[in-house]
């Protein structure tokens, strides 16, 4: 049954091909919304909390503060919806989930870009 489950995931499933991120990258994801008949792009632009999942069931979220309040919203990776990903900041942090980080305020709340390395 899990050999069945795993072949229909990987046959009929359509993967999107987004660049690597993770926990403490700031990303902007763009994703479709319908009103009515009409459809429009919009972003969300925050800092990556986690990821969770594999395959087809994997999800992602990201926080972003909108004036004083946190906002966090889940995306699933293979939503229809998702148009694009663009990786802002690469972040360094030292955890694959990093829910401390919202109860940080000020300079606290900042994540060390990661430094990258010469070819």
């Amino acid at each position: 049954m899990a050999d069945l489950m795993k072949f229909v995931n990987e046959e009929f499933v359509a993967k999107k091909d987004f660049p690597e991120f993770g926990a403490g990258d700031t990303i902007t994801v763009y994703y479709e919304i319908k009103e009515g008949e009409k459809t429009r792009t919009q972003f969300f632009k925050g800092v990556v909390i986690q990821r969770r999942g594999s395959g087809v069931t994997e999800t992602f979220t990201i926080r972003k503060m909108s004036g004083s309040v946190g906002v966090e919203r889940i995306f699933p990776v293979n939503l229809p919806a998702l148009q694009k990903i663009e990786i802002n900041k690469k972040g360094h942090v030292r955890r694959a989930r990093i829910f401390y980080f919202r109860e940080l305020t000020g300079k606290k709340a900042k994540i060390k870009e990661e430094k990258r390395q010469r070819a």
